[in-house]
């Protein structure tokens, strides 16, 4: 059989992706072209509108809302390379009187994209824990820190969620601290946070005790991007599914080996061993499982959250979203 030309398009990850990036791990029967990325944005909205790269890292939220469309481009493999509790990734001006989640009803909350999948995670926990469904808020888009935004995939929602673009002018992290925002959801810290005077503090003070409390109850630990192969590019070569997911499990082993090597600490944590030990405590070992059925809950989960929150007219299947090749578990390799 010859090898098949592969270009890939993600992010790194130092413990999960670095020997495929580097070459030390290789993809059976395939050439791979790893192009890096420093932050999602681009990747997504270049591979959901142009099917730019033949695999990719995407959002869960936009490949589940792809697929409630038809939109079968792509297949979607359970390399679940991003994962985040998102509690930490609210900020609300200290002026605006929010001291409980419940008070954000009826309120201005920005957000990069809403379909992004830290806004799903975090409007499920607004919804399920504190009653503040994604009706019941006020959603603006628009660009975090530069006034250039451009929407990676258009959304028709259901009349009653209310998404606005902000001025073309504006930012949002800017609104916040200036108080036309009361809040905002986001992937990152805003600027202002922690600059001495500024208004903007975290919705959840100990946000750490608040995700290790949503764990302890839910069991979930959000997924956020997957990898996906362009569907003409599988069907082609319907091996290289199975391919993919050996190469990425291998470069996750290499990883976790060389982060378990303590001796030398392979990232500037001096107390990583305690923070594995707690992974081996919280997360059986591993926070980052692939396959289907160890995170079959959370799958289904975040399909039923996109269909609540009007991403999706219908709740989606979760065995659609995969080749059905890796849908085995386990997965044999």
């Amino acid at each position: 059989m010859s090898r098949v030309g592969l270009t890939y398009g993600g992010l790194s990850y130092l413990d999960r992706t670095a020997p495929l990036e580097s070459g030390a791990v290789a993809v059976p029967g395939a050439d791979l072209n790893f192009v890096a990325f420093r932050s999602p944005g681009d990747l997504f909205r270049r591979q959901a509108q142009n099917a730019e790269f033949d695999a990719s890292e995407m959002s869960l939220s936009t490949f589940i809302t792809l697929t409630a469309r038809g939109d079968g481009r792509f297949v979607g493999l359970p390399i679940f390379i991003s994962r985040n509790f998102r509690h930490s990734q609210v900020y609300v001006h200290s002026e605006a009187g929010i001291d409980d989640p419940a008070q954000l009803a009826g309120r201005d909350v920005g957000i990069f994209e809403y379909q992004m999948t830290a806004g799903l995670w975090i409007r499920a926990f607004l919804q399920h824990d504190h009653g503040v469904g994604p009706a019941d808020v006020r959603w603006w888009e628009g660009g975090l820190t530069e006034t250039h935004y451009e929407e990676r995939l258009a959304l028709e929602l259901p009349e009653a969620i209310h998404v606005g673009r902000i001025p073309v002018d504006r930012t949002l992290e800017e609104m916040l601290e200036a108080g036309e925002l009361t809040a905002l959801a986001s992937i990152q810290p805003p600027q202002a946070f922690g600059r001495p005077g500024s208004p903007v503090r975290r919705l959840f003070a100990d946000h750490r005790a608040v995700e290790l409390d949503y764990l302890a109850r839910t069991g979930l630990f959000p997924i956020m991007h997957l990898v996906v192969l362009r569907r003409d590019v599988y069907e082609r070569h319907r091996w290289l599914a199975m391919s993919l997911v050996q190469a990425f499990t291998e470069a996750k082993a290499q990883g976790a080996a060389r982060l378990r090597a303590i001796t030398g600490l392979a990232v500037g944590l001096p107390w990583l061993g305690a923070s594995l030990a707690e992974v081996d405590r919280l997360f059986g070992g591993d926070a980052f499982p692939y396959g289907l059925a160890r995170n079959r809950p959370v799958l289904e989960a975040a399909v039923g959250y996109a269909h609540e929150q009007g991403l999706t007219p219908h709740r989606v299947a979760v065995e659609s979203l995969f080749a059905p090749e890796v849908c085995v578990d386990p997965l044999g390799i």
